[in-house]
């Protein structure tokens, strides 16, 4: 019973971690190509890892 209530818990913080990020990204000026370019590289990296095994 105690490890769902820890589990609740966990949740409903990152719940609220998350809501407040996405507003504090709404209102700041963000360079979304920059942010895109760099989860594309990131994306292309796991990916070329799972497809060579190298890395």
């Amino acid at each position: 019973m105690i490890r769902f209530v820890v589990i609740a818990l966990i949740v409903v913080v990152a719940w609220i971690l998350l809501v407040k990020l996405i507003k504090d990204v709404k209102n700041a000026n963000v360079d979304w190509t920059g942010v895109a370019t760099i989860i594309g590289f990131i994306a292309l990296a796991f990916w070329l890892r799972h497809i060579t095994g190298m890395g």
